[in-house]
């Protein structure tokens, strides 16, 4: 009995540790699941040299969860290099307008309306340290540069109506900052969570009927991920 306790122990343990084992030279991943884009919740200012320059109005961009896909190939069982991609996400952009000046502006209050939909995809390339461990919990950190493409830009059919008109957004590139870790289920799968830094800044030009106006949006989001990946 002792000793079919000790082999089952000894199995056990041979078990956990090959579940455990770092990755390595070669190796390539593939991550699937939810990534959510939450932007910097400050407000950015609205400039219209026609009302005098820096208007009260403000604008701010709202969060948006869609299919991350994730690709990573280790070089070591170190370091790593990954490429964030994803499906198009699309946030509502929020202007407020607490002293009410567009009431006088536009005929009426569009303080807290939607006033447009930006769509956009923010590949990111980062390399990544994985920190050695005999659990199977694999963390690591990485920095990297990302790539912010915006397109499909468009008002909302209420500020349409009051003169908002040819909404265009630059592209952004900057730095990102991330930490995460892999939970190993077994030799090939495991489940990934990650939370990364992205500076996105914009530069946003539109009209309000033929007077021209714009915005520098900081956008500078935070980036959640839950995904299931597998090693080949």
């Amino acid at each position: 009995m002792k000793k079919r306790l000790l082999t089952l122990a000894v199995l056990a343990s041979l078990s956990l540790t090959a579940f455990a084992e770092d990755y390595k030279a070669g190796d390539f991943v593939f991550r699937g699941g939810a990534t959510m884009v939450s932007p910097d919740s400050g407000k950015s200012g609205v400039y219209v040299a026609a009302l005098g320059g820096n208007t009260p109005l403000s604008l701010s961009v709202e969060d948006n969860t869609q299919l991350g896909l994730n690709f990573v190939y280790f070089y070591d069982n170190n370091w790593a290099v990954e490429v964030l991609a994803a499906t198009p996400f699309t946030h509502d952009v929020i202007i407020d307008d607490q002293q009410r000046i567009s009431a006088g502006l536009f005929g009426a209050n569009v303080d807290g309306a939607t006033l447009a939909e930006v769509t956009q995809l923010p590949p990111t390339i980062s390399a990544l340290y994985y920190f050695n461990n005999a659990a199977n919990v694999k963390p690591y950190v990485g920095i990297g540069i990302n790539y912010t493409i915006f397109f499909d830009e468009g008002f909302k059919s209420t500020p349409e109506s009051l003169g908002f008109n040819d909404l265009e957004l630059d592209g952004s590139l900057g730095f990102s900052f991330q930490v995460g870790a892999d939970y190993l289920i077994n030799d090939q799968w495991h489940v990934n969570a990650s939370a990364r830094y992205i500076d996105i800044n914009t530069d946003a030009s539109f009209k309000i009927g033929n007077i021209k106006g714009s915005a520098s949006v900081e956008i500078d989001p935070m980036v959640y991920s839950i995904m299931l990946g597998y090693k080949f």
